[in-house]
């Protein structure tokens, strides 16, 4: 019978059909003991993902969403299920910006054809998401921002009709954060445990984009490169506060991001992966168990 890990909380697993506990929480947590655990670990999957990402996962496509928004990719349609309403939204946005950040990444590089989908994805596959929560943060409609900006991309129309089109889009969602950190006085918190969110959706998509030990699917692969490098930026937005909090782990995570992000060199992926999926979720579950640090 072939091991399989279950996740059971911050940095803690349990491998299936050995009743062997790696890692996890016996009384007094020895945090040291749970991170070697982690990086000795080969796992199939150590994030927690609801029955709503495994069920997505498996009938995965880009096809463009139907009525009804239920069209989603890896975890991103379920990656707001179990979380607060603030929360929820802000990772929305969150996730958003992944897309654009790498889709401007590949327009930079004149690679249209391959960042067409990254700016169709938040209009089809998140925007209806959150279109009925726009007033309650005070942000009005973007959706004809979106598709004004897919088109540029689509009619590969570089230049400052470009520009203005991803700042129009960026400038919503702008809005949308504000309209959150309004609501939350614990702004920096809340930035934080979606830092570990979005890196979550990214390790599903990781995967989503591996076939038999190489990229069979480039637009995961970007997709979670783009959630990877807008999660740093998010915990760099707050990392003085974070760092008042616990020096520490804000650079035990900061360590982590550089070796999480050596499994993306570039936009487009190498011919195979430099990290395989389970070193992937182990540097995550490593940030994670820093983050929990900012609880």
């Amino acid at each position: 019978m072939r091991n399989k890990k279950i996740w059971l909380g911050v940095g803690a697993f349990v491998v299936a059909g050995s009743g062997a506990a790696i890692g996890g929480y016996t009384g007094t947590v020895d945090r040291a003991a749970e991170l070697r655990a982690i990086d000795d670990a080969t796992c199939e999957t150590a994030i927690p993902q609801p029955a709503a990402y495994r069920k997505m996962a498996m009938s995965h496509s880009h096809a463009p969403a139907p009525a009804g928004g239920e069209a989603g990719e890896g975890g991103e349609k379920g990656a707001a299920a179990s979380l607060p309403p603030d929360q929820g939204f802000a990772l929305k946005i969150a996730l958003m910006r992944g897309h654009l950040l790498v889709g401007d990444e590949l327009v930079k590089q004149a690679q249209w054809d391959a960042a067409f989908p990254h700016f169709l994805h938040p209009g089809e596959e998140l925007y209806g998401d959150i279109k009925d929560d726009l007033k309650t943060y005070k942000t009005p409609p973007f959706e004809k921002a979106l598709k004004a900006l897919s088109a540029r991309v689509k009619a590969r129309k570089a230049g400052p009709e470009y520009d203005k089109a991803l700042k129009a889009v960026i400038g919503a969602l702008d809005k949308a954060d504000a309209g959150v950190k309004a609501k939350q006085k614990e702004w920096t918190q809340v930035v934080a445990a979606n830092v570990v969110e979005v890196l979550k959706v990214a390790a599903s998509e990781y995967e989503l984009a591996i076939t038999d030990g190489k990229f069979s699917k480039p637009v995961e692969y970007q997709d979670s490169r783009g959630f990877v490098l807008h999660a740093e930026r998010m915990l760099d937005s707050v990392a003085p506060a974070l760092e008042k909090k616990d020096a520490e782990a804000l650079r035990q995570m900061r360590a982590d991001f550089v070796e999480l992000k050596k499994a993306w060199p570039a936009a487009l992926p190498p011919a195979a992966p430099v990290l395989d999926h389970g070193a992937v979720l182990a540097r995550v579950s490593r940030i994670e168990l820093h983050a929990s640090k900012f609880k």
